[in-house]
Formats: C-alpha cells, sequence, structure tokens
C-alpha cells in the first residue's frame, strides 16, 4: 500500500464549485485484494478527496488543482525535488506505492513532460484509481501492479531521475524495501545525479529511522532526513522523509533547508553531522541471504 500520514492536513483554501468525477463514487469501503478502499469527501473543500486503503489515509487529491499536496511529508519529497533544478523541467520519476497517485499527479502539473511509472501491489486498485480521478494517461502516468521490490528489478539501467518509496503493510514497511540490497537496486535504476525519497514512518525511540539513515549512507554519496521537530524529539508516530543521491550540491544547500522550514508544517532538515550523530551506531540493514546472522523470516 501507499504511504500514511498522521499529521494534520494543511493546504491553502479557496472557494471553487466543485469538480466533476470521472465516474461516480462508491459509497463506503470497497473490496480489493489486499482489503478495502474508501473515498472520503473532504468536508470544508469541495474538490477535496481523501483515499483510504485498509482504513488508512494514504492519498490526498484536489480534484480541481493537481499540483497541491496535502499531505507533509509529500510537501517534503516536492521540496527536494524541486532543488534538483530549476523547478520545472520534466523528470522520469518511479513511485513504489501508488494509492491515489497524488504526488505523481502533483509532479505531472508542475512539471510538464514528466514521465511516471507508479508501482501498486493490490491488482484492483490502479483501475479504480483510474476510474475514479482523471489521472494522466500513459504514457505521461503508468501504474503497475505488482511487489515494488520485483518491479523495480525490471527497469532499466539509469532510466529514472527520481524513484520514491512510499510503500506500507499497515504501518511497516515491508522489510525486503528496507535493506543495502534494495537501495543498490534503486542505484542501479537512478540516472547520475538522480534522487531516492523514502518515506519512512516510526516512533519513537526512531530505530528504524536510524537504521534506514545508515543503510541509505551505504548506498549513497550524500543523505539527509526531513522531519517536523516534533517527530525528531521523539513526541509519537510520525513520518520522517529521507534522501539520498550521488550529488553533493543538494542536500546539504541552504536553500533547502530554508525551504523545510517555510512550508506549512515547519520542518528540519538533519544533514553532515547532524545526520550523523541521528544515526549513531545504528547498522545498515541487509538481505537475509547476505547478512549470516539474519532472521530468514525478516524480509
Amino acid at each position: 500500500m501507499a504511504a500514511r500520514d498522521r499529521s494534520t492536513r494543511r493546504a491553502s483554501a479557496s472557494h471553487r464549485a466543485p469538480t466533476r468525477t470521472a465516474a461516480a463514487w462508491p459509497e463506503g469501503p470497497v473490496r480489493i485484494p489486499t482489503g478495502t478502499v474508501e473515498l472520503v469527501r473532504d468536508p470544508d473543500q469541495p474538490d477535496g478527496v481523501t483515499v483510504l486503503v485498509n482504513g488508512v489515509p494514504s492519498s490526498y487529491l484536489d480534484l480541481a488543482r493537481p499540483e497541491v499536496l496535502a499531505f507533509e511529508y509529500m510537501q517534503q519529497m516536492a521540496a527536494v525535488v524541486a532543488r534538483l533544478d530549476d523547478g520545472t523541467g520534466p523528470l522520469d520519476v518511479v513511485h513504489l506505492g501508488a494509492a491515489g497517485c497524488a504526488l505523481a499527479r502533483a509532479l505531472h502539473a508542475l512539471r510538464p513532460g514528466s514521465r511516471h511509472v507508479a508501482v501498486e501491489l493490490d491488482t484492483a486498485l490502479p483501475e479504480l484509481v483510474r476510474g475514479w480521478f482523471d489521472l494522466p494517461r500513459s504514457p505521461a502516468l503508468r501504474i503497475r501492479a505488482g511487489d515494488a521490490r520485483a518491479q523495480l528489478a525490471t527497469m532499466p539501467e539509469a532510466s529514472a531521475d527520481v524513484v520514491v518509496r512510499d510503500v506500507f503493510a499497515g504501518s511497516v514497511t515491508p522489510a525486503h524495501l528496507v535493506t543495502r540490497e534494495m537501495a543498490a537496486e534503486v542505484v542501479r535504476v537512478l540516472r547520475p545525479g538522480g534522487l531516492y525519497l523514502v518515506n519512512c514512518a516510526d516512533r519513537p525511540p526512531l530505530a528504524t529511522a536510524r537504521c534506514e539513515v545508515a543503510t541509505l549512507r551505504d548506498a549513497f554519496v550524500d543523505v539527509a532526513a526531513i522531519a517536523e521537530p516534533g517527530v525528531l524529539r521523539g513526541r509519537g508516530y510520525g513520518n520522517l522523509v529521507l534522501a539520498g543521491t550521488d550529488r553533493t550540491d543538494v542536500l546539504g544547500a541552504p536553500a533547502l533547508a530554508r525551504a523545510v522550514r517555510s512550508l506549512p508544517a515547519p520542518a528540519r532538515l538533519l544533514h553532515g553531522e547532524e545526520l550523523l550523530t541521528f544515526a549513531g551506531r545504528s547498522p545498515a540493514l541487509r538481505d537475509p541471504a547476505t547478512d549470516p546472522g539474519a532472521d530468514p523470516g525478516t524480509a
């Protein structure tokens, strides 16, 4: 499933006439192979809808303004993507975890000519989402059903500018998607100068996030973490955006730190020594086959 964000939605409001959908929306949950999907209208925005997958908010779409990203971790991801260039050029983006394709839809609107591949484990959800929402059509947006890592392995070398991992089973990312070997597969698919973005959901003491930082540091030249200060202070379950790249001029740029501080929900960027301190002695995560001491049931 796609990602979850428990923070309050903060999107700018305006009064607009409701936008018609591509097809009539169902009332209540709809059964899909991996559980249920449900659409909940925003009582404050006539064009807003939240996609719930197994009862968890997994996407929010503003039908009148595709560029709007309401989940705070997606706003943070978009701020990093904007630092790759002047913020307007087309990109090839792989989205591991699709749900309502909110990020792909927004980047398509902000960067005309971009091409997106979204991977969703559930075989029925992609077609349902296409029927409910006015999503970009192929080749602008292609949606594949299947396991994220298996699908990534089929993609050509150096074929993407950005890879986004936003995959959850319940509140946890499947173990085979957080390892050093998974990161190596991402590196293979990324072009030189490409960017890997991870939605990591964790709770105090943030042990998972610290291990994921260590794992990305083992695979990429430069790594950063972004989160609301309360999450970093251990005030409960929350989302951290982790980023990895082979460039040295993106994640440590003062402009990026300012950009995430200026978001509707101000966030903090950890980079350099601060990130090293955050990771501490946390180990990089490995596939069981390459780690003799690993529990074979963890991946």
